[in-house]
């Protein structure tokens, strides 16, 4: 059965660069394509499957086209690369999803895309056609997880097939016409002691928290955008033991947890009516329903907060989440913040004192000037001193300077506090080596 339908009319060319001549032979091609093509049939095959016969179409229309320019090898298998992405993928995006080197895809403007490459961002040579271009690519991703986005929901988060986090803004909010962010996650997850090699954190460190999550302590991993806080709770997550049940909630499933007993579930957006949104909020309260050994939180932003919370003071400890804040006492500050946000007139020193017994240790992350990342603190919470929430130090990183190539200089070190935890870590049967509160480990 064939994929071509009713063949319509040639077209002709007119060019004034090559550039130019080759974006318009492009965009004629996939349009010659779309018309000739079964459409109906070619969504329901595979990339693989269909694309000898589209490669053989394409060959025998850019020969036609490009009588009068033709065009080099090099132009035509890209050409041909092109059009195929247009039809099956994410049309000029397919070249940087491909690249495992690219960890951020930025496209600021149809004409302006900039990629991350080990924490430095680029601007590459990648473009779309026009606006309209761009936001047929935007529509296909978000109505691939049912999602949508036009004047009256202008703004979307959603996921590519691989995982990778996408949000996306158009006009009117987004001034300067359709924009998008990819946040990608790598195929070759980073575990442990992966962080360790790259000086993200030490041993030591690595030792304290893998007994902390064991013995069912609650965690909030603390840093700002792109510090890789997921990329930590995913290590951290690996620490949870095969027998215990885990329920995961976030906005755009990104967490990989590989324990055989997991729940995902992921929020909705409003449909087009405005109805039939799950918040956060709503998923906390349901996963409390499902008899969780653990919740894990991908981010608390609002009043979630507050179920989280509740969640961990009433036999969910173990329970591991991300917050956006610059140092732990931030993260405190946020917490108290987004409790507030759920209307209830609780008390400030109630929230505070729900937060003090709730949470066990805050460990923050930060990316480094050098575009490296590093876990610059674990803080304990200590109790309460009237109406502040106290906490210490068990682990630091200290800045001492940047080295002639650039590179973040300083030194991890524990400042020898003995943490009140444990005693929790010893009931559990498990023990911490005296010299761990001595260590000292310079990177540069």
């Amino acid at each position: 059965m064939s994929l071509l339908a009713a063949a319509p009319a040639g077209h002709g060319s007119s060019v004034d660069t090559r550039s130019t001549y080759y974006q318009g032979l492009k965009s004629r091609i996939h349009q010659d394509l779309l018309n000739r093509l079964d459409l109906d049939r070619l969504t329901r095959m595979q990339r693989a499957d269909a694309e000898p016969e589209i490669r053989n179409l394409i060959v025998g229309m850019v020969e036609r086209e490009s009588a009068d320019m033709p065009l080099s090898l090099f132009e035509r298998e890209a050409l041909i690369s092109d059009v195929i992405n247009e039809l099956f993928g994410l049309g000029p995006l397919e070249i940087l999803l491909r690249d495992p080197s690219i960890s951020d895809i930025l496209v600021n403007r149809f004409d302006q895309v900039y990629v991350e490459r080990e924490g430095k961002l680029e601007e590459t040579g990648v473009t779309f056609k026009d606006d309209a271009h761009l936001m047929q690519i935007i529509e296909r991703i978000v109505s691939s997880v049912g999602r949508r986005i036009d004047e009256s929901s202008p703004l979307v988060d959603a996921r590519l097939a691989d995982g990778s986090r996408v949000n996306a803004i158009i006009p009117p909010l987004a001034l300067d016409g359709p924009a998008m962010s990819i946040r990608r996650f790598r195929t070759d997850r980073l575990g442990a002691h992966d962080l360790v090699a790259r000086d993200s954190w030490t041993e030591p460190m690595l030792e304290f928290l893998q007994m902390a999550v064991a013995c069912r302590l609650n965690l909030i991993v603390s840093g700002g955008t792109g510090s890789g806080k997921t990329t930590l709770l995913n290590v951290l997550s690996g620490f949870i033991g095969n027998t215990e049940r885990v329920v995961t909630i976030e906005d755009a499933a990104e967490l990989a947890l590989r324990q055989r007993h997991v729940v995902r579930l992921e929020t909705r957006t409003a449909n087009i009516e405005g109805k039939g949104a799950v918040r956060a909020r709503d998923l906390v309260v349901n996963a409390l329903r499902m008899r969780p050994d653990r919740i894990i939180i991908g981010e608390v932003r609002s009043e979630e907060a507050l179920d989280m919370l509740q969640a961990m003071n009433t036999g969910h400890d173990g329970s591991l989440t991300t917050v956006h804040a610059n140092s732990p006492r931030d993260a405190l500050y946020r917490l108290d913040t987004m409790v507030a946000m759920a209307n209830l007139n609780i008390p400030e020193r109630a929230i505070r004192q729900q937060i003090a017994s709730a949470i066990n240790l805050i460990v923050q992350v930060s990316r480094m000037a050098d575009g490296t990342r590093k876990v610059t603190g674990i803080a304990e919470i200590t109790g309460m001193e009237g109406e502040v929430i106290t906490m210490q130090d068990i682990f630091v990183f200290e800045r001492t300077g940047i080295s002639a190539g650039g590179k973040v200089m300083g030194r991890f070190r524990a400042t020898g506090i003995r943490p009140k935890c444990n005693d929790r870590i010893t009931a559990a049967g498990m023990s911490l080596r005296s010299d761990m509160f001595e260590h000292v480990k310079a990177v540069a």
